[in-house]
């Protein structure tokens, strides 16, 4: 009896200390602004544990460095070295959205799963060669969007979608952004990369347009819309000469309409969206405030939402639990690899239709 119990003992122990492994985490890049939340963290963290450090710009290295003290042991030139020395399970990056093909060719023949801050890809010609290397090899590849934390979201999922509360949905506005990279104080070396036309894709367009895109993606479960008409603009040249600052996207499916409004033009930071039914509608305000009215004899409700479906307490702690197997990532998440393909088909017919003054048909 003293052995049973003995190694039932030594069974819960080992148990406990395998349910604990945090997840190794590379990080791919410094240089976009999103990093900080989590060099602040990660080292009070359980669930995940920094394997490496991929940048090659010593200065932003050991600016960071002297903020966050991570460990310089850890950070190597490039991503290649990066991975064959500290072998993460996977990879994060907070490079470039041109870079984001890179990091799969390099992380997807190890066998190691990746998540791109968002959007998933400059084009769909890059989002494609992704998609292909990680289904070839195996890895979850994800996108990381702030509003796929917002618990507004899924409140107004559930009250629109599921239960079907304000009738048949016919109009959806996405409104995304704040006044500026530049104006809200970006650091240089993220400007750099996200005024480029090239390595990001565009301006707003594609800063903010993402958001719409996947959510609405999400809404629709993963249907494609009919078709893509935008309009992009500049309207500070002075500070954004290369790319758009203002960009409405309209799309168009068989009994629905949305309009995506991404600017780096708002008087104040913008992440809301407005689902329309036909008989009432419901509005997710931010990320804790909602609005909502069956009807026209209805009143209008507003309340507080901090209940969150999501078995994860943040993007990192929930691309731990997908690799760990603890969470099933669906083809219709908002993280999904299939909803993000359809969200950069979305934004290269806007940039399309804007320079030809056309709609855009989606095959």
């Amino acid at each position: 009896m003293k052995n049973i119990l003995f190694t039932l003992f030594v069974c819960l122990i080992f148990t406990g200390i395998f349910a604990q492994n945090p997840v190794r985490i590379g990080i791919d890049g410094l240089s976009h602004d999103h990093i900080h939340g989590l060099l602040r963290d990660i080292a009070g963290r359980k669930d995940i544990q920094l394997a490496g450090i991929a940048e090659s710009d010593g200065e932003l290295v050991e600016r960071l460095h002297k903020q966050y003290g991570f460990d310089k042991s850890k950070v190597f030139a490039t991503l290649e070295e990066m991975v064959e020395k500290t072998h993460p399970q996977g990879v994060v990056a907070f490079n470039s959205i041109f870079a984001h093909l890179h990091t799969v060719e390099v992380c997807a023949p190890r066998g190691i799963h990746v998540m791109v801050e968002k959007p998933l890809a400059v084009s769909s010609k890059h989002a494609e060669k992704m998609a292909k290397l990680a289904r070839e090899n195996g890895i979850f590849l994800l996108t990381n969007y702030e509003t796929s934390w917002y618990p507004t979201n899924y409140r107004a999922y559930e009250l629109a979608v599921v239960q079907n509360k304000i009738g048949t949905i016919n109009k959806i506005l996405v409104n995304d952004g704040h006044k500026g990279p530049a104006e809200i104080g970006c650091s240089k070396e993220f400007l750099a990369w996200l005024t480029d036309p090239v390595l990001n894709g565009g301006g707003a367009v594609v800063d903010f347009g993402c958001y719409g895109a996947n959510l609405l993606t999400w809404l629709m479960k993963n249907e494609k819309p009919v078709s893509v008409t935008a309009v992009l603009q500049t309207i500070k040249p002075d500070v954004y000469p290369k790319v758009d600052d203002q960009a409405a996207i309209i799309l168009k499916y068989p009994h629905l309409q949305a309009v995506l409004q991404g600017s780096w033009n708002w008087p104040v930071d913008r992440k809301d969206m407005e689902i329309y039914g036909k008989d009432g509608y419901v509005k997710a305000l931010n990320s804790s405030d909602l609005e909502f009215r069956a009807d026209r004899n209805s009143p209008i409700e507003r309340f507080s939402v901090t209940d969150f479906p999501v078995a994860a307490s943040d993007a990192f702690n929930y691309f731990a639990q997908v690799i760990s197997g603890k969470i099933e990532l669906k083809p219709t998440d908002l993280a999904s690899l299939e909803n993000n393909l359809i969200v950069v088909e979305i934004l290269d017919a806007a940039r399309k239709s804007a320079k030809s003054g056309k709609e855009m048909k989606l095959k």
